[in-house]
């Protein structure tokens, strides 16, 4: 006999498993909707100051945990559906679908954000002048108590940085500083950072940026400098909390200098 006609026969002859494909179905759609708003509570209350970043990824990965589940829940409803011989009600489906998809959801963006950790070093202090890294002066109160210092760590994260990062070079642009430091400017406020300080005279700038999910301040000092006739742009950016940035600072610095370019 197969499992089908088992089944099928016992759904037929009792309540229990259309109860369990209820029971799934539900259970599995429910779950899913929760995760997802665990997920998403994770981030926003460490952005509002409910509870510590910590906290935050604690919750994450209990969201992780939740999506897992009900992608189980969901599919296992759905395969009981197949298996059974009765048409289910177009609801039961629809939520065991539900189920099925936004726990895979749930459970897919917090293994992202870990497997694209796993991908990088952990470091969080990204420059694209790792000997001479340009240096903060007005954020450096904003700084104060942040778990992460100022302070370039030196030859051992310069060398992390340019195995993971050879992309992050100085941008050369034939332009004398005072225009590059306008170009400059404008493609940090166009990239949406908070400017702290600008100082044209030292061709500096120096900027915040604040992460839309988990509100994480990250800190940017840009540094215009005169260079064969032209100029040079270098950026450093730090991040205040948090051993590992992701690969986000060396995202930033990346995709900033890509406006300066596009726009010189």
């Amino acid at each position: 006999m197969s499992i089908r006609s088992s089944v099928g026969r016992a759904n037929q002859g009792g309540a229990v498993p259309r109860a369990f494909v209820l029971a799934f179905a539900h259970g599995g759609c429910w779950l899913a909707i929760i995760s997802l708003l665990t997920l998403l509570l994770a981030g926003l209350g460490s952005r509002w100051g409910w509870w510590n970043f910590r906290s935050g990824f604690v919750l994450l990965a209990w969201g992780a945990y939740g999506g897992a589940a009900a992608a189980s829940c969901g599919g296992a409803a759905l395969l009981l559906i197949g298996l059974t011989r009765e048409r289910a009600a177009r609801t039961i489906v629809v939520a065991a679908a539900i189920g099925l998809l936004a726990g895979l959801v749930a459970f897919g963006i917090p293994w992202q954000w870990r497997r694209a950790a796993q991908r990088v070093p952990a470091i969080h202090d990204i420059t694209t002048d790792p000997d001479h890294p340009p240096l903060f002066v007005a954020v450096l109160p904003l700084r104060a108590g942040a778990p992460n210092p100022p302070d370039y760590r030196g030859p051992e994260i310069a060398a992390q940085q340019r195995s993971a990062y050879p992309e992050i070079v100085p941008v050369f642009l034939k332009m004398p500083p005072d225009r590059a430091f306008a170009l400059a400017s404008a493609a940090a406020k166009g990239m949406g950072w908070q400017i702290v300080a600008e100082a044209p005279e030292e061709g500096r700038i120096e900027a915040t940026d604040t992460t839309l999910w988990f509100g994480f301040k990250d800190d940017i000092v840009i540094r215009v400098t005169s260079s064969d006739g032209g100029s040079r742009i270098d950026v450093r950016s730090v991040s205040r909390v948090g051993r590992s940035d992701v690969g986000t600072n060396a995202r930033r610095i990346d995709a900033f200098l890509k406006r300066v370019t596009s726009s010189g």
